[in-house]
């Protein structure tokens, strides 16, 4: 019979996960000698391939001296930490993949503690150790540390360490000795360590369901690992949800398992195989799907709940419906309900006025994911600036989300990021020298004070800086954040503007947008340069007489604009502001066009905050 060993691979973003799998993948046989494949091939995703990092997790296998090695690829970004949350219960055991230079990240902590939670072992694997600047030892140091700070027992502290160049292909367990040639020690290693699971061929099917798709052909595809027994197509089964209540009786109409890169329709499947089936509409991530004899369900963790929402409605701008070809907000609801359906990590509600949705995520990186997805649908929407979700106590008192920050900068911009930081209410854990003249800080923030920072840090580091974020946890509400925000210039005319406009307007602040680009009332055409909003006029053109032509004049030289991403807009709209998202174009606008309701809206304006808590 073949054994089977499962594992994970965890480790911050841009630590090397993705290209280390291709690497397995191509010396395990997987591929033929002369197949073409891409780089990076799990990242399959549109926006995965455009941005470089992992958004969803993905399932693989490989043959290992007749051994089956399911190899999950994970995201190393904290916002879809839910992908990884949900997958550890898959494994055998985790590849904590860490950087030779960068060390100890917040994702590799919040992983790590989830892994050590479920009792698994894992391998250590400290990549990148061509880097110029790496320092293998001090980084195995901050790893055992890193181990011992979230409880390991005494078994999980006893990890084996290889070193890597996931690039290259090769792993060592000692660097002086060992010939650098391949991945085999890492294989090996797998095969050795890690304990195969206990598996019961002869029992009743059972699976517990961990990641959820929707196929165009077969409707809702379910992915986990079976426990026991089998699973064949035509099978009746069942859904049971933690309580054990059923959720739903169904036949299983389609069976997939995974090889390489590929799902490959098979008859049967056995325990401890990772497979995807088909056949039932309500059962979700968490269940347990079995034989109709089963009573009592997989135990599962809790996924965390979201930490931030935003506001979805239907875009009502005077340019609403040129772009898109979905602009109604039933298509809007139907779309959101199904990213709900499928993404654990994503709560969806309908607001009081039905025709706009709350949707709840983990940041502003997951949420503008979904949104970006959306516009390439075809979808054109309007974007509420972020908040975030607070919790009661049982005494009644309000607790907000707080959040682990680490921070990587210049030595001389240190004092800069210190002081806003502290202004956002923000407390420092540790400060500490690291590599190549840079200060390591370490702060405590509430989730709303990072909200539209990452801009205003990378321009106060000049773009050298490096700042993640991950959840901590919910602490005592830390009071009114007195952030000051520069006011917007605002178009008071609809028409394109015009070069002349700009170039007049430039001493007033900072453009966003470039001449002959379509405006209208109530669009935030650039930033004031103080605070208070300014209407302006972007239309207005050179005066032309019999004597004076137009060129005469000085030439007009323009400043660049200064370009918004999606997400850089969600975190930079006000409270008043709303980001309109359309297949081509991306603008930012006041909520209320009319300049007259604005003044009226902001004579009348009551609290400043408005506490929003989950459900």
């Amino acid at each position: 019979m073949t054994e089977f060993r499962s594992v994970a691979i965890i480790a911050h973003v841009d630590h090397g996960k993705t290209t280390l799998i291709d690497a397995m993948l191509h010396q395990s046989g997987t591929f033929r000698a002369n197949q073409q494949v891409e780089v990076r091939v799990m990242d399959s995703n549109d926006l995965e391939k455009e941005r470089g990092i992992t958004i969803l997790a993905k399932c693989t296998s490989l043959m290992w001296k007749g051994n089956k090695i399911n190899v999950i690829d994970t995201p190393g970004h904290a916002d879809f930490g839910g992908e990884v949350e949900r997958v550890l219960s898959m494994t055998d055991s985790t590849l904590l993949l860490v950087d030779s230079a960068e060390g100890v990240m917040p994702q590799t902590k919040f992983v790590l503690s989830k892994a050590l939670a479920l009792g698994l072992k894992p391998i250590v694997i400290i990549n990148k150790i061509d880097r110029s600047d790496a320092r293998p030892d001090e980084v195995l140091n901050e790893i055992f540390d890193l181990f011992v700070s979230l409880n390991a027992n005494e078994q999980q502290l006893d990890f084996p360490v290889l070193y890597a160049v996931g690039r290259d292909g090769w792993c060592v367990t000692d660097m002086e000795k060992d010939e650098r040639k391949d991945l085999s020690p890492l294989f090996d290693l797998i095969v050795s360590h890690v304990t195969p699971p206990k598996l019961d061929t002869e029992g009743p099917f059972m699976m517990l369901a961990t990641l959820l798709d929707r196929s165009p052909y077969f409707g809702r595809m379910l992915t986990g690992r079976i426990y026991s027994g089998r699973a064949k197509n035509l099978m009746s089964f069942k859904a049971i949800n933690l309580k054990g209540e059923i959720v739903e009786q169904g036949r299983l109409t389609k069976l997939h398992v995974f090889r390489g890169v590929e799902k490959i329709p098979v008859e049967e499947a056995e325990a401890g195989d990772i497979v995807s089936i088909a056949g039932l509409e309500k059962a979700s991530v968490a269940d347990t799907l079995c034989d109709l004899s089963v009573l009592h369900p997989i135990k599962s963790t809790p996924i965390d709940p979201p930490t931030m929402a935003i506001t979805i409605g239907v875009n009502d701008s005077p340019l609403a419906g040129l772009e898109g070809t979905k602009v109604t907000s039933r298509m809007i609801r139907d779309r959101l309900f199904a990213e709900d359906e499928t993404n654990v990590a994503i709560k969806v509600k309908e607001s009081d006025a039905k025709d706009a949705f709350e949707v709840g995520g983990r940041g502003e990186l997951q949420l503008g994911v979904l949104i970006e997805n959306m516009r390439r649908e075809g979808f054109e929407l309007s974007v509420s600036r972020p908040r975030v979700l607070f919790k009661k106590d049982t005494n009644g008192d309000i607790l907000e989300p707080v959040e682990e920050v680490v921070v990587d900068v210049d030595d001389n911009f240190s004092g800069v990021v210190v002081d806003k930081l502290s202004q956002r209410k923000g407390e420092m854990i540790e400060m500490k020298p690291s590599t190549g003249g840079k200060t390591r800080l370490v702060f405590y923030v509430p989730s709303r004070g990072l909200i539209g920072y990452q801009s205003e840090f990378l321009t106060d580091t000049k773009g050298s800086g490096v700042l993640n974020r991950i959840f901590h946890n919910y602490a005592p509400y830390k009071g009114e954040i007195g952030h000051k925000k520069n006011g917007a210039l605002i178009a008071t005319e609809a028409g394109e503007a015009v070069a002349y406009a700009l170039w007049n307007l430039q001493d007033r602040g900072t453009m966003f947008i470039d001449p002959q680009q379509k405006v209208y009332s109530g669009m935030v055409i650039g930033e004031n340069s103080k605070q208070g909003d300014l209407e302006v006029n972007v239309l207005k053109g050179k005066q032309l007489t019999n004597v004076r032509a137009s060129g005469a004049d000085e030439a007009v030289r323009l400043t660049p604009p200064r370009r918004l991403t999606l997400e850089d807009m969600i975190t930079y709209v006000g409270e008043d502001e709303l980001v309109e998202v359309t297949p081509k174009s991306l603008r930012l606008r006041k909520k209320f066009l009319d300049g007259n309701e604005r003044k009226r809206l902001g004579r009348s304006k009551e609290a400043k905050f408005d506490f929003v808590t989950q459900e």
